[in-house]
């Protein structure tokens, strides 16, 4: 989950241009803060799908599950670290327009995007972590929100399937037919669920101490399940672990399932069945 903070140096001034283009100023929501949609980020009057802004593709993966079509991502899946994109004019314009913007707690940009494009969208705080059953959980209440629950259901019951068989799949890869042990980094837990491993430790965010190194040795992981947005090298040096790239964050097409597919062929390569 390394894509933490977006530089707001920027936007106070680009949200001084975005007014001239938009009309929008840096008026306050009242109702931002109420959880009904008709109060608050509900699409406009003759409008039936609501306009989301997302601030990365993961949120944006959350919403286009959930029903949501018109999706707009203010950081480029091409940036790794979202710290290294400064906002445009053009991101501050999407926000201004939109019903619904979503964020992460981990980060607090979202709110300065929201008020420097005087924007009356309702923020909405999502809970990125792709264990099945918080993804199902914020499917839920996005769908709800965005008036889309049919297309919410409908895609959980695909999710379900595929999942299944992804499961079945790793886990028919377990060498000896035992589960592997693993140890992950904080934000990767759910693809040892995935795989069927069993968790005998993990750290992070913050790099392995010396200690660490020794206590995570000593419990001989076969596999070490790393987050690719935030890697800081080799993990367990010398230990005989395999590491595994997980990455968290889906492309451009937003699709959530195929995270779990890239995760499964890393799993199963790491495992010697594929």
């Amino acid at each position: 989950m390394a894509r933490t903070r977006v530089r707001i140096s920027s936007l106070l001034a680009l949200s001084a241009a975005l007014a001239l283009v938009t009309g929008c100023g840096n008026g306050t929501d009242s109702d931002a803060a109420t959880d009904t949609p008709a109060k608050a980020g509900a699409p406009a009057a003759g409008k039936d799908k609501p306009v989301v802004v997302v601030t990365t593709t993961w949120e944006g993966a959350f919403a286009k599950a959930a029903g949501a079509e018109d999706v707009k991502v203010i950081v480029p899946q091409s940036v790794h670290h979202a710290p290294d994109y400064d906002p445009k004019p053009s991101d501050l314009a999407a926000v201004a327009k939109a019903d619904f913007v979503l964020y992460a707690p981990f980060e607090p940009y979202a709110a300065k995007i929201k008020e420097a494009a005087g924007s009356k969208a309702k923020l909405v705080e999502v809970n990125l972590d792709n264990d099945p059953d918080k993804v199902k959980a914020e499917v839920d209440k996005l769908g709800a929100l965005f008036g889309t629950q049919d297309a919410a259901t409908k895609w959980k019951t695909g999710f379900d399937a595929e999942y299944g068989k992804l499961n079945k799949e790793v886990q028919a890869g377990w060498p000896g037919g035992k589960s592997p042990s693993a140890v992950t980094q904080v934000f990767t837990g759910w693809s040892a669920k995935l795989a069927g491993a069993t968790v005998v430790g993990t750290y992070g965010p913050e790099a392995v101490t010396p200690g660490q190194l020794a206590e995570l040795s000593a419990k001989k992981p076969a596999l070490v399940l790393d987050n690719a947005h935030m890697s800081t090298g080799t993990v367990l040096p010398d230990s005989g672990a395999k590491q595994v790239k997980i990455v968290n964050y889906p492309g451009e097409d937003l699709d959530l399932l195929a995270v779990y597919r890239n995760a499964a062929a890393e799993l199963k390569k790491a495992m010697g069945t594929s």
